[in-house]
């Protein structure tokens, strides 16, 4: 293995906040880390290498070839000779290129073959995300419209798979970090860069989050992107926060799987909303948007003929009397 890099800011800093904050990534845990060769994961892979003498982790690369454009498969090839040369383990996934056609389905395609891979693998997932990240993400749920949750997005740590917290986690280390500070990592540190041509794509909304939106507002006001990135850390607090207060309240309300719907429905509309947002999360029906939301609390106010509403993923809210039922999507054959 080649000589290791030198102790820099970079190694104190990512350091320091392991030690303050040590179940972010925990000494001694066996990780996988998603490179896709740009300057954010591979800065976090150089300080992840560093740092295992300290840490103890077990650090393996997974890598998605999209297949997007004609550099692809070299970026792959490239980037597995540096694993190897730095004696890393590495997967790569080649994608279809037509199910992989947008952003969604190419970011549903890396979460599910992630997913598989560190189940086999027993490992929790690692990605490089930044401050510059949450802070474009905090503004591509403002313009479509979001609620709390959508704003406290891209959280340190959670369960890969929503709700499952026995399976694999997904961890951010680098959070605190912005884009111009993985560059310095990456030009300080020596490591090389493979640039996606297709992060230049206009087409695409986070490019031009990133682009076009973010160039002004840090021109306007400088660092705003790190501090749009603590907004969502804070509004992150409160959702929690929220959350076990709400927890509390449905276990009041609720009997054997079923609401109470007078009295949910005696509460404010507002209050209702939350409750009904996290008693269908738990028992795994996928979000509703903020008008469903809006909608289906109206129905359910006090006074309100009973009914029934269809609901994501096969599911069925059923009202009458005081009984709040949910039926799961019938089983196929």
């Amino acid at each position: 293995m080649p000589a290791e890099h030198p102790w820099t800011q970079w190694h104190d800093r990512l350091h320091r906040t392991l030690l303050r904050s040590p179940e972010l990534l925990p000494d001694g845990a066996p990780l996988l880390l998603a490179v896709s060769g740009g300057q954010d994961s591979t800065a976090l892979l150089a300080l992840l290498i560093d740092l295992s003498r300290l840490h103890h982790w077990n650090v393996m690369v997974w890598h998605g070839d999209h297949g997007w454009h004609a550099r692809s498969a070299a970026i792959a090839s490239e980037l597995g000779r540096w694993c190897e040369a730095n004696s890393i383990r590495m997967h790569v996934e080649r994608a279809d290129p037509e199910a992989v056609s947008c952003e969604a389905s190419a970011r549903n395609w890396r979460y599910d073959a992630l997913e598989r891979l560190a189940h086999q693998e027993q490992r929790d997932v690692v990605s490089g995300h930044t401050a510059s990240d949450r802070a474009e993400t905090l503004l591509l749920h403002l313009a479509r419209g979001t609620d709390l949750k959508g704003l406290s997005s891209l959280r340190p740590a959670r369960p890969l798979r929503q709700n499952v917290p026995e399976g694999p986690w997904l961890r951010r280390p680098l959070l605190s970090f912005s884009r111009a500070e993985t560059l310095s990592i990456c030009t300080e540190l020596n490591v090389p860069i493979w640039l996606d041509p297709s992060n230049d794509d206009r087409s695409l909304a986070r490019n031009c989050i990133r682009h076009d939106v973010v160039p002004v507002l840090e021109k306007l006001h400088p660092g705003s992107s790190l501090r749009m990135a603590g907004l969502a850390e804070r509004l992150s607090h409160v959702r929690d926060i929220q959350a076990e207060l709400a927890e509390l309240v449905l276990q009041q309300l609720e009997c054997d799987g079923v609401l109470q719907r007078r009295q949910i429905g005696a509460l404010s509309s507002k209050t209702r909303r939350v409750l009904l947002a996290l008693w269908l999360e738990q028992q795994g029906v996928p979000p509703l948007d903020a008008m469903q939301l809006e909608q289906l609390s109206g129905r359910l106010e006090l006074g309100e003929p009973g009914g029934q509403s269809d609901l994501p993923g096969g599911w069925r809210l059923s009202w009458q009397g005081d009984a709040l039922t949910l039926q799961p999507p019938a089983e196929e054959h």
